[in-house]
């Protein structure tokens, strides 16, 4: 079974997909994780795929699927895959589509993880930072004392720019999965979409009983 997991920044697909590699035995492969593998063991395809990160570029899209069938070729993944970080776009999806069909496989499940924009700019947009000593805070779920001072060391709080509501609804705008993806999925029938504003126990039930 191979699963494509899709969601914007903060709908917590990170903490879903361990969740679901635990219960069903499918491998998380997150592409970031993929990439830094490669580079690090210095392989061919971490080479050719260092040149463009190293510049700040994109990993093209065949180095990319290469990868991502040599890692589901190993013995861990026998049972299938869970992808996460790919694909990006419906050219991606369409080659991970081709190459899987070459292997007698294919897409099985595309689960998207769905999260209004106010409540992801509440989870994102919350954090703020004691100047002094470090300590993180959020002001929804885990809000110091007093507004604006550390509990530990009575420090100034601060918030990082990129942490600021305006700043985080730019960056969902460009990195929500777009709706075209969204559609390919929808078209192959194998799409769910799971309210990821329920808690974290309930939004883990849902997405097992959509791969049953």
């Amino acid at each position: 079974m191979y699963i494509v997991l899709l969601g914007p920044p903060g709908a917590g697909k990170g903490t879903q997909a361990q969740r679901i590699a635990a219960a069903t035995g499918l491998v998380h492969i997150s592409t970031g994780d993929m990439f830094r593998e490669h580079v690090r063991n210095n392989t061919e395809l971490g080479q050719l795929a260092n040149q463009y990160m190293s510049r700040g570029e994109l990993v093209p899209d065949d180095v990319t699927v290469k990868m991502l069938l040599e890692r589901i070729s190993r013995e861990d993944a026998a049972a299938g895959a869970m992808f996460d970080g790919f694909p990006r776009n419906v050219v991606q999806a369409k080659a991970l589509d081709d190459a899987l069909a070459a292997r007698g496989a294919r897409i099985d499940r595309a689960l998207l993880i769905t999260v209004s924009d106010e409540e992801l700019v509440a989870r994102l947009g919350g954090r703020w930072i004691c100047r002094n000593c470090g300590k993180l805070y959020h002001e929804r779920n885990d809000p110091p004392k007093q507004p604006g001072v550390c509990d530990a060391c009575g420090g100034e709080l601060y918030q990082r720019d990129d942490d600021r509501p305006e700043v985080v609804r730019a960056r969902l705008e460009k990195q929500k999965p777009p709706a075209d993806l969204i559609e390919h999925y929808r078209k192959a029938g194998v799409l769910r979409e799971i309210d990821g504003e329920r808690s974290l126990d309930d939004v883990t039930a849902a997405l097992l009983e959509a791969i049953r």
